[in-house]
C-alpha cells in the first residue's frame, strides 16, 4: 500500500518541482532557502500525500510550496545585508567574457529585480501565471483567493512590472 502511494506521490507530484522551485525563489529571494522550502515542501505533501483528493496536483503541491515559504521567511530572519567574506583570490580568466555575461543577463536581471520588488500578493499571482503559467482558477487554488482577486492582483502587478520596466518593454501575456 505504502508503495502503491509512493508511485502516486511521484507521478502526480514530482514532475512540478521545477513549478516549485520557481515560486519559492522569487518568494524568498534566496536559491537555497528556495532549495530547502521545496524539499520541506515535498515531506509535507508525501505525508499528507492520503488526504489529496484527485483534484489538481499542481495547485495542491504549490499551494503546499507557498504554505511552506511563508512558514520559511517567518522563521528563518536572517540578515540579507551581510556581504560575503572573500580572501581577495577570486580572479576572472578572460574579464571580456565577463562583461558579455554581465550584458546577456542585465535584461533578465531588470526583470527579476521588478518582480522581486513586488509586493508579494502581486508577486506570487505573476509568478504563477507567468512562469509557471497556471490557469486563473489553479492559482485561485493555491493562493485562496476568489479568482477575480487573482485576475486583479495580476493586473495591478503587470502594470507596476511595466511601470518600472519602462516604455520600450514588452507587455506581459
Amino acid at each position: 500500500m505504502v508503495e502503491q502511494a509512493g508511485g502516486q506521490f511521484e507521478d502526480l507530484v514530482l514532475p512540478h518541482l521545477d513549478d516549485a522551485y520557481t515560486l519559492a525563489r522569487y518568494l524568498l529571494r534566496d536559491e537555497h532557502d528556495a532549495q530547502d522550502a521545496v524539499q520541506d515542501a515535498a515531506l509535507r505533501a508525501f505525508r499528507h500525500f492520503g488526504g489529496f483528493r484527485h483534484g489538481d496536483p499542481r495547485s495542491w503541491f504549490l499551494a503546499i510550496v507557498r504554505n511552506c515559504c511563508y512558514d520559511f521567511s517567518k522563521s528563518h530572519r536572517i540578515d540579507r545585508s551581510a556581504v560575503p567574506f572573500s580572501d581577495g583570490d577570486d580572479e576572472i580568466a578572460d574579464p571580456h567574457a565577463a562583461d558579455d555575461l554581465v550584458l546577456e543577463g542585465s535584461e533578465n536581471d531588470r526583470v527579476r529585480a521588478a518582480v522581486d520588488a513586488l509586493p508579494a500578493e502581486l508577486k506570487e499571482v505573476i509568478v504563477l501565471r507567468e512562469l509557471s503559467e497556471l490557469s486563473y482558477r489553479e492559482i485561485s487554488d493555491v493562493v485562496g483567493v476568489p479568482m477575480g482577486t487573482v485576475m486583479s492582483r495580476i493586473s495591478r502587478a503587470r502594470a507596476r512590472l511595466g511601470a518600472a520596466l519602462g516604455v520600450g518593454s514588452r507587455k506581459a501575456g
